[in-house]
């Protein structure tokens, strides 16, 4: 037996009493939504949680895609784009920053010195204004998102939005490397001053893919 049979076996005689079954079921009566939402609704209040977060919120459909994130690169002024390996090729077709790919042996010194970071998404939480990264083809490394100070996102609306946590959490992988994230990186000290970028970049922009 372990050391950790032996302590739970304790803290079930412990609180045999007043917990009959060693294995109660836990209710699960809270709402899942609140709200009956059309997938325009759920774009929407996405859409508004998001700018209540800093993050800057962009709509376009398949066709301005490519020109939408040229625009965007070219007005952060960045000469470089971090490019995970799946990410659709003809989204930065019209882009001009030099391509960085994720590799393995970048170091973080290198990570930093990238101006900017393009990638997709695994999941939109419409009611919380999160992002929901897993490490797939089109996102890459987590560290990739963390380090370069300009991340743009891009979420496909309506098939990447739920309107919840509780319905996002059954889609999603838990042995994946998931990364929640709700605005740009930001913290407050004791007197409520704002600092962004400390752990995370300090620009998000999101990019709502079939959204108009």
């Amino acid at each position: 037996m372990s050391s950790r049979d032996r302590i739970l076996g304790r803290i079930r005689r412990a609180t045999a009493d007043g917990y009959p079954d060693p294995d109660p079921v836990i209710p699960r009566d809270y709402l899942q939504v609140h709200g009956a939402r059309t997938p325009a609704g759920r774009a929407d209040l996405l859409a508004a949680n998001l700018a209540e977060y800093r993050a800057k919120v962009h709509r376009v459909d398949e066709d301005g895609i490519a020109m939408l994130l040229m625009r965007l690169l070219a007005e952060r002024g960045a000469e470089s784009v971090l490019v995970p390996a799946g990410l659709p090729p003809y989204w930065l077709a019209a882009a001009d920053p030099t391509r960085i790919h994720d590799r393995a042996v970048s170091t973080p010194r290198q990570l930093d010195a990238v101006d900017s970071v393009v990638t997709g998404c695994a999941l939109a939480i419409a009611e919380t204004g999160t992002i929901v990264l897993d490490g797939g083809p089109g996102q890459g490394r987590r560290r990739i998102t963390l380090i370069p100070d300009h991340h743009i996102c891009v979420v496909r609306v309506p098939g990447q939005v739920v309107d919840s946590v509780p319905q996002a959490l059954p889609l999603l992988d838990p042995t994946r490397p998931l990364t929640w994230i709700s605005g740009p990186s930001a913290t407050s000290d004791i007197e409520l001053d704002r600092v962004e970028g400390v752990h995370g970049p300090r620009t998000l922009e999101v990019v709502l893919l079939g959204a108009q």
